[in-house]
């Protein structure tokens, strides 16, 4: 291989690899204490505007070369002293407040873009500076709305409203507010020194009254407790003996119920003892007159089971016979309809072999005669003439003639015996053969004799 193609496929690797390194050196690791800020070419909103920058917190992404770049917030918190001095109450007195404030950049997506677009860049004494002028001018506000009373006795008040009113403002700049907490506080009037003054005195002219209170209730109450006592021994000895005397009534009473109840417990128990006996008779009885009626119905059951069973035994064998006898005539009959069909069918296949045979034989007539049909029609009155004659012959062979007596006397025309007229008369009574060629559609051949004007051919024998 030539050194140059080696230098190239040397160099394409090197490039490849240094790309791949750059690339890789691009993707970066948000740590868990910070936010990573992209900025640069990092996409539109939902309304179509660019956005200004892509916060990520935790996690990883990759930077873009040329096009992005980033940068990381700190979210370490910041703890911020605010000294706040004559903040003018509602009641136009100026009061110190000293307080501590805890604030840090806040991970929520849209406060942690407005740090991103606020915050980016600055260090963390520049950020709690501006955190401070904010917190100042919160807490005057605050102060502002509330009464001293309230601010020194309902801190919860007071805390609440600063955090409220502090939060919302920090959140413009991309920071939550973590802690607050107010020291003590303070008025250069000593309005607040005279409210404790006088809660004290208030407090000691109460714990003092509360005591000669307690000492007159004690008194009243010993007096009272040994009026109540009295009062209550004798109540209780009075009642003492009525409960005494209830008592013995009580047992007295209860002793006579106790011994009602004894005697009627004692007429239930033979009165319930004679009745079961009585009970246990009847159902004796009962149970005996049941097992005779069991018994009977058994063996009549038994009688009408040995008759119908066998009665059930012999209807069926009739049945069974029956069904044999009629299974074997509709096959009996089914074996002669078969038979007669097979003969049938047998003399069907024989008159229809005849006529085909037939048709055959007269087709080969028919194309012997030229394919003329009247041709071949006179062929088969031709093969059939001997036995026309001869039947035509035979009508008159077997007339037996014993006696013929004739009178013979000289016809109408006078010139013709009668015993001529008769024989001819008698030939006459057999049909032509002229006729019959007719009646066929024919005429005889010149050769058998042909029809003289007004004669008809004569058919036998000449009887002159």
């Amino acid at each position: 291989m030539p050194d140059s193609v080696i230098i190239t496929v040397v160099v394409i690797i090197v490039v490849l690899f240094t790309t791949f390194l750059v690339l890789l050196s691009r993707y970066r690791k948000c740590p868990s204490d910070k936010i990573m800020v992209i900025y640069g070419k990092v996409g539109s909103n939902t309304d179509g505007s660019m956005r200004s920058a892509r916060c990520v917190h935790g996690g990883a992404s990759f930077i873009w070369p040329v096009v992005q770049s980033f940068d990381y917030l700190d979210l370490t918190p910041l703890s911020i002293s605010v000294d706040l001095k004559k903040a003018l109450s509602r009641q136009n007195i100026r009061i110190d407040v000293p307080s501590s404030f805890t604030v840090g950049i806040s991970t929520e997506q849209g406060v942690m873009q407005n740090a991103a677009e606020r915050l980016l860049g600055l260090h963390l004494t520049q950020i709690q500076e501006l955190a401070k002028d904010i917190i100042f001018g919160q807490l005057r506000l605050v102060i502002a709305t509330m009464d001293i009373e309230e601010i020194n006795t309902d801190r919860d008040k007071f805390l609440e409203a600063v955090s409220r009113n502090v939060e919302s403002e920090l959140q413009k700049i991309g920071l939550r507010l973590i802690n607050v907490n107010v020291t003590d506080i303070n008025d250069e009037s000593g309005y607040i020194e005279a409210l404790g003054k006088e809660a004290a005195a208030k407090a000691i002219n109460d714990a003092k009254k509360s005591v000669a209170e307690k000492d007159r209730d004690g008194s009243i109450g010993e007096a009272n407790a040994r009026r109540d006592q009295r009062i209550q021994v004798a109540a209780a000895d009075s009642t003492a003996i009525q409960g005494e005397n209830e008592a013995k009534a009580a047992i007295a009473a209860s002793n006579a119920i106790r011994r009602e109840k004894e005697a009627e417990s004692l007429r239930r128990a033979t009165a319930a003892e004679k009745s079961q006996a009585a009970r246990a008779l009847e159902e004796a009885y009962l149970a005996e007159q049941k097992a005779e009626k069991t018994r009977a119905d058994r063996e009549k059951a038994t009688l009408e089971a040995d008759v119908l069973v066998k009665a059930e035994v012999q209807k069926r064998e009739v049945e069974f016979q029956a069904e044999a006898e009629a299974e074997r005539l509709r096959r009996q009959a089914r074996g002669e309809a078969d038979a007669i069909y097979a003969k049938m069918e047998a003399e069907a296949r024989g008159i229809q072999e005849v006529l085909t045979r037939q048709a055959q034989g007269l087709g080969q007539v028919v194309q012997a005669a030229g394919g003329s049909a009247s041709d071949a029609l006179r062929l088969l009155l031709a093969d059939k003439m001997e036995e026309l004659l001869k039947i035509q012959v035979e009508a008159i062979k077997n007339i037996k003639i014993d006696k013929v007596t004739v009178w013979d006397s000289a016809s109408g025309d006078g010139k013709t015996p009668a015993t001529a007229n008769f024989l001819s008369g008698m030939l006459k009574s057999i049909p032509p053969m002229q006729e019959m060629f007719k009646m066929a559609g024919m005429e005889l051949p010149h050769y058998l004799g042909q029809e003289q004007a007004g004669q008809p051919l004569s058919s036998g024998p000449d009887t002159q």
